[in-house]
């Protein structure tokens, strides 16, 4: 399918949608990297369709209760989730969404912060990451994707595994750069689009190409879905060239037609 008749198809879907069914709560579970473009998203399609998008927070895995897995496994309730998408494949393999409604949706790098005011390091190569971490106080990264990479696969590449053990922190559930801006820790990693909405930081930069990690993010209509139409035809709109704008904006690269999954 062409990127022309896609946006034809989600707008008639969408016209369908508004015009016959009576107004509805969509509930979206959805992991942090996703939710800034989400939430600039919504109120035109709850405008288009009369649907009211009901946003609950979570990582897309670990041990907290609020991870996206975990929440589900208790029972609790959403029509869509959005995460990172080889999680995401572990909840199609458990049957825990419909075959099928997997929409890919963007893709994810990893960047650093530094709290509001102080020096700013020069991370634009290989060299100058491994010794902006060498001299940093204090390392943090997160729970989800990015910090396992971080964590597992950077440190090692740059070879300062050892070094970085000492002062490096995972923090759970909430997003890096807020504790960065708090001043518990002098540097902060995690994925752009969750680093650029948090005040008080300032968002240095990329890591370099060389070492990169990228995300995939993608939706689905869980299993238990109470309107599972409307879910898909949400991920059908955030899928959408004129949604690709506002994905751009908040640090990620929109899924293009054809793109399969990272």
């Amino acid at each position: 399918m062409t990127r022309t008749s896609r946006y034809t198809a989600t707008a008639l879907m969408l016209t369908f949608l508004s015009a016959n069914a009576c107004a509805q709560e969509v509930k979206v579970m959805i992991s942090g990297g996703f939710k800034a473009a989400l939430e600039k998203l919504a109120p035109e399609y709850e405008r288009q369709t009369g649907d009211t998008i009901v946003i609950i927070p979570g990582p897309s895995m670990g041990a907290t209760p609020q991870a996206i897995p975990n929440r589900l496994a208790r029972g609790e309730k959403a029509d869509v989730v959005i995460m990172v998408g080889d999680a995401l494949a572990k909840l199609e393999k458990t049957s825990q969404t419909r075959p099928g409604s997997r929409t890919e949706l963007a893709d994810s790098p990893v960047g650093m912060v530094v709290k509001k005011g102080a020096d700013v390091p020069d991370i634009s190569s290989e060299a100058t990451l491994r010794n902006a971490l060498l001299q940093a106080s204090s390392i943090a990264y997160s729970d989800s994707a990015s910090g396992r990479y971080v964590s597992q696969t950077l440190f090692k590449k740059l070879g300062i595994e050892k070094e970085a053990a000492a002062k490096a922190t995972m923090v759970e559930r909430i997003p890096v750069a807020s504790e960065v801006a708090k001043g518990k820790y002098a540097v902060g990693f995690q994925q752009v689009s969750e680093l650029l909405p948090v005040p008080g930081v300032t968002f240095i930069g990329k890591i370099p190409d060389n070492l990169q990690y990228i995300t995939r993010f993608a939706g689905a209509v869980t299993r238990h879905a109470e309107h599972p139409a409307e879910g898909k035809a949400l991920l059908s709109y955030l899928a959408s060239p004129p949604s690709g704008a506002v994905i751009r904006e908040t640090g990620m690269i929109p899924v293009t037609s054809g793109d399969t999954a990272r």
